[in-house]
């Protein structure tokens, strides 16, 4: 293509984030690549009379954003059912449930979810209190982060879960005292009554990706890792779903699948993984990830540590958190995943989740020598501090989810009081990470929690809630970002994770035309005002995909 053919479009009166700074206040577009940025001067010579000329009236331009971690499907479908995730009372929980019910005569049973531990004392919800909403048929309700379900009295009926049936190795029902189940189940228990309650048709997923893909461009996300894409935690399997949309041409997002792996069978699913991959590659879907969840969650003892949890008095437990997998056969799988050339995609939340985790890393490379597969972990909450510099030497990336990281409710009351002195002062260590020379990438875990960039922006500048004031006390203060860093772990720390470092994730001459504007100047403006500012335009390819 002529270099000096005029452009289709170009975007003008607008500050362009290049190289950590603004540079110029025009960018030209063609053939759905980046043609120029600079001055209106300096880009005059690519203006024809086909050219559009958009004036964005001093708004901001950056590279569009990319999220490392993030259930899509989930999340569009959970939003097109009963919707939890706007919300954030118990009482308000029960008005949505409530309400939906009435207008869902015809379901059999009340599915959806999205709500959130701190809205319920000690983070756990009860049968009795959902029967008010919802007594004449069965509800089940994953919370944010699908790593517990609040279900009725019906639906622990229907299941037969009573005070004799056992906790299964993966998970726990929570109990009374006296065994009784109070309507809570915690990891592997939600299969108990997931296997039960109705699943998805193929429309209501494709109408869910849909629905996510349209809020995460409303937001400036054009790309991202769906971070579990099989039968896993009560979801099906969404891979047919993403290569119908692709076929269809509504798949308007850069995307990378991250397969699920099955946690209760072993390396003969390898074979199957690799064809699930020569298929998608065939309808021009990239499937080459693959999810290891290997623990659960603070807020519920259930992420891996190395010290024991404590009680509500402060004294020690015996409980250490949950390995889904054992260190011997993680080691086993990760090092079969490699020799495949699949990148490790592993929640991994606790130290010692995050230990065994660098060594099934360690033990892939001895056996197979490095492959460049761009493994990587999730979630991060806490790291021993001599794992971290392990990061780099291992060539493993941090996927960060900045949001997290700071004194809310499920940090203060739920995580802090109950796990050692240590494992406090280690609480998501973006700064030591990057001061040790690891890679960063950054995601949200939407529908967990939000999944606007400019949110996780915000606290993992200022280690504060978007919501918090200056008058706040930060979460390791220490372990802060600039804005630059933590823009990149949006852009091009993404983009490296993907595979897509030379197509996307920065406004540059030959570069996917992927561009987000924004409504503040988060680079000279107030480091307390990022969470503030909005996405007003997102193009993906140089084509219009969200504007307010």
């Amino acid at each position: 293509m002529d270099p000096t053919a005029p452009a289709d479009l170009l975007l003008r009166d607008a500050p362009t984030y290049r190289h950590g700074r603004w540079d110029g206040d025009c960018l030209a577009v063609r053939d759905g690549l980046v043609a120029g940025v600079g001055s209106h001067d300096d880009l005059a010579h690519l203006v024809g009379p086909g050219t559009r000329v958009e004036s964005l009236d001093g708004r901001w331009l950056l590279p569009a954003f990319h999220d490392s971690h993030v259930h899509p499907v989930q999340a569009g479908t959970e939003l097109n059912l009963c919707n939890l995730t706007d919300l954030g009372t118990a009482e308000d929980y029960l008005q949505r449930i409530a309400s939906y019910a009435a207008a869902h005569p015809e379901r059999p049973w009340v599915t959806g979810g999205g709500w959130a531990m701190d809205a319920f004392p000690g983070g756990v919800p009860t049968a009795t209190l959902l029967d008010r909403a919802c007594p004449d048929r069965p509800a089940f309700l994953p919370n944010r982060d699908h790593h517990s379900a609040w279900v009725n009295t019906r639906a622990l009926e229907l299941a037969g879960i009573d005070a004799r049936t056992p906790d299964p190795a993966d998970g726990r029902i929570e109990r009374d005292p006296d065994g009784t189940p109070t309507g809570a189940l915690h990891e592997g228990a939600m299969d108990l009554v997931a296997a039960l309650a109705p699943k998805p048709t193929v429309e209501e997923l494709t109408a869910g990706l849909l629905t996510a893909q349209q809020h995460l461009h409303s937001i400036g996300i054009v790309g991202w890792q769906d971070a579990l894409v099989g039968d896993g935690l009560g979801m099906l399997d969404t891979l047919d779903t993403y290569l119908d949309l692709h076929r269809s041409g509504r798949l308007t997002a850069k995307v990378v699948l991250a397969q699920w792996w099955d946690r209760e069978r072993g390396l003969e699913q390898v074979p199957e993984l690799v064809e699930r991959r020569r298929r998608a590659a065939e309808a021009g879907v990239r499937a080459t990830s693959v999810k290891i969840m290997q623990d659960g969650v603070c807020e519920t003892h259930t992420a891996a540590m190395l010290d024991p949890y404590l009680d509500a008095h402060g004294r020690t437990t015996d409980n250490r958190g949950l390995s889904f997998i054992a260190a011997d056969d993680l080691r086993e799988y990760v090092a079969a995943l490699d020799a495949e050339d699949f990148q490790v995609h592993v929640h991994a939340l606790g130290d010692r989740a995050v230990r065994d985790s660098l060594a099934a890393v360690e033990h892939a490379r001895r056996v197979n020598g490095p492959r460049g597969n761009r493994h990587h972990f999730a979630h991060l909450q806490v790291i021993d501090p001599a794992d971290v510099p392990r990061f780099a030497a291992l060539d493993v990336t941090a996927n960060a989810q900045p949001l997290w990281a700071c004194r809310d409710q499920a940090v203060e009351e739920l995580t802090l009081p109950f796990v050692s002195e240590t494992a406090r002062h280690q609480q998501y260590v973006f700064g030591s990470l990057l001061r040790a020379g690891a890679r960063l990438a950054c995601g949200s875990d939407w529908p967990v929690t939000e999944a606007d960039p400019l949110l996780g922006m915000h606290v993992a500048v200022n280690r504060r809630a978007p919501d918090q004031g200056p008058e706040a006390e930060p979460l390791l203060p220490d372990e802060a970002l600039t804005v630059v860093e933590a823009l990149a772990g949006y852009t091009t720390g993404t983009a490296w994770l993907n595979g897509l470092e030379d197509v996307t994730g920065r406004l540059e001459v030959g570069y996917a035309a992927d561009v987000v504007a924004i409504d503040a100047d988060i680079l000279g403006g107030d480091p307390a005002a990022i969470g503030a500012a909005r996405v007003t335009h997102t193009w993906a390819d140089g084509r219009p995909v969200f504007s307010d």
